[in-house]
């Protein structure tokens, strides 16, 4: 597979580590409209094909497949390019600003026959994987209870950098600059991670969005400190479930979390992932009369890169693909509308 780079930012070089690793793979271009930050990206990876914008690399043509890791707003109208072109997309999250745009990409990858998929990265843990598995098999009974959290402290600590100096953060917190808040950024991959985990789609949301004061008039420089900083939320799945789901950049001491529980009528599973680690655990069986839980044992599992350059290799769709990004989308979309109007929303 003959693959470019759109976008040369910090998750262009996290991608290229992975797909530099696969077999099979020749990562053959790379685009971006600064040329410092691409020529300093091009010669560290030693790619040759250079373009200054996506339309000259789509003229140049010699391409399957691209890595959209454009910044958001991007997004829509980079992969709409690469789609009428007949190049294969694998996109990072989320896959557009609202639902309205998400969609209209989502139609036409699937009229155009393309290959779509979204890198929601936490499909890449394994644990979950297995959990998911096992509440398919009904190893748990119906499902009754989710919880689910995405914790990060990075503002709090400088763990990550400083975003009261660094515009890498600071857009993050800036509507303006194309920022949904904490909901945007990291509510599609917990809200992936719940519905995924418990095999079962958000029916209903209602949810509660909070910006703190971080400086001085609400802004530094030219950003306006506006965008959401926590939310919470209550949900229904399509099942029957009652959901609770939260996230904050306030979350002290957790400097990148997620976790996940579900609770069924003979059994429960947690699933908890931090960076370089994950773990599963299972109360079920004659463990549940006695609240017993257990470290689950679970295998590798192949990564969103792996399974996207199979599926450009098979032509068949892999999954996250655009329509379920699409849908996510939509879930935070709605979450915003309950927050203004204060009632509930069905999806």
């Amino acid at each position: 597979m003959r693959l470019i780079i759109v976008g040369t930012g910090v998750m262009a070089k996290n991608q290229l580590d992975h797909f530099t690793r696969i077999d099979g793979v020749e990562v053959v271009g790379a685009v971006d409209s600064d040329a410092n930050r691409l020529a300093a990206f091009a010669d560290k990876w030693g790619i040759e094909k250079r373009f200054l914008s996506l339309d000259e690399a789509i003229a140049w043509g010699d391409f399957d497949a691209a890595s959209n890791v454009t910044p958001d707003r991007v997004h829509h109208p980079t992969t709409l390019a690469l789609i009428a072109a007949g190049k294969h997309v694998f996109c990072e999250k989320p896959l557009a600003e609202n639902y309205e745009k998400a969609l209209e990409m989502t139609e036409a990858a699937e009229r155009a026959g393309v290959i779509n998929m979204v890198n929601l990265t936490y499909r890449n843990v394994a644990p979950l994987q297995r959990a998911r598995q096992m509440v398919l098999a009904g190893e748990i009974g119906t499902v009754k209870h989710v919880e689910a959290s995405y914790l990060q402290s990075w503002l709090v600590s400088k763990a990550w950098g400083d975003w009261r100096t660094e515009s890498t953060w600071l857009w993050r917190l800036s509507t303006g600059h194309g920022s949904n808040g904490v909901l945007g950024d990291v509510g599609i991959h917990i809200l992936d991670f719940a519905a995924y985990g418990a095999a079962t789609d958000i029916d209903h949301v209602f949810a509660r969005l909070k910006t703190f004061n971080k400086a001085p008039g609400g802004q530094i420089g030219e950003y306006m400190l506006d965008a959401n900083d926590s939310f919470a939320m209550s949900v229904d799945f399509a099942n029957g479930a009652l959901g609770v789901i939260h996230a904050s950049r306030w979350a002290t001491g957790h400097l990148n979390e997620l976790k996940l529980r579900i609770y069924g009528e003979r059994g429960g599973l947690e699933v908890m992932h931090r960076t370089g680690e994950s773990e599963l655990r299972g109360c079920v069986g004659d463990d549940a009369e006695s609240a017993v839980w257990k470290t689950i044992e679970v295998a590798p599992v192949p990564t969103n890169y792996e399974r996207f350059v199979e599926a450009v290799a098979t032509g068949v769709q892999p999954d996250p693909n655009f329509r379920h990004a699409a849908n996510l989308q939509k879930v935070l979309d709605l979450a915003m509308v309950t927050e203004r109007e204060r009632k509930e929303s069905k999806v």
